[in-house]
């Protein structure tokens, strides 16, 4: 018994959808290799063609092109199978071949033909249109210039009143040091005056 879970990804909206496919669905895709194309009606979607870019297998390890075999050890700087580090750092990471098998789990399948209906339809989800989603986000974010402008002004607000705090503070001292000048100048002239 095959059973393969597939995820087909449309390019022209960016959307995803899933479908498991089992024995004689599933039979047309062993065997294949990553970059094969595969007829939508094997798998009940009319008039559609699919790419098949990857998949990975029943412990999670996933395909990569050029590797022969079920499953290999390899060294590799990045790509499928590794995000890659700093520059030049390379790790060992196992991965599997590129050829469909029953001991796959997934396969990663890109629309390269449309069909009459839209998947959309076919997979029964409803289509959310972009005006609704578009208003909601206007106004979100008017809301939130508010929010930020009338936060400004409370900052401003607080500002002038620290520095007007502060000024107030300067004033007793600027006035006390005044006063210390002045009585040293008293007393400055009242020794030359006794001098004298």
């Amino acid at each position: 018994m095959v059973s393969f879970k597939l995820c087909i990804s449309d390019p022209s909206n960016g959307k995803t959808f899933q479908k498991e496919v089992k024995d004689n669905a599933a039979r047309p895709f062993v065997g294949l290799n990553i970059g094969e194309t595969i007829k939508g009606d094997n798998i009940e979607i009319n008039g559609y063609e699919f790419q098949i870019t990857g998949g990975s297998d029943y412990c999670g390890f996933p395909m990569r092109k050029g590797i022969l075999g079920i499953r290999k050890k390899i060294t590799i700087y990045g790509g499928v199978g590794f995000r890659g580090d700093a520059k030049g750092i390379k790790r060992r990471k196992t991965v599997c071949g590129h050829k469909i098998h029953e001991r796959i789990s997934q396969i990663n399948l890109k629309v390269t033909k449309q069909g009459s209906k839209k998947l959309a339809e076919i997979f029964n989800v409803p289509e959310k249109s972009d005006d609704k989603k578009a208003e909601p986000d206007k106004e979100a974010k008017a809301e939130l210039k508010k929010q930020e402008k009338a936060e400004a002004k409370e900052k401003k607000e607080e500002l002038k009143e620290h520095k007007a705090e502060e000024k107030k503070q300067e004033k007793p001292k600027e006035q006390k040091e005044e006063r210390v000048a002045k009585e040293h100048k008293e007393v400055k002239e009242q020794k030359e005056e006794k001098k004298e």
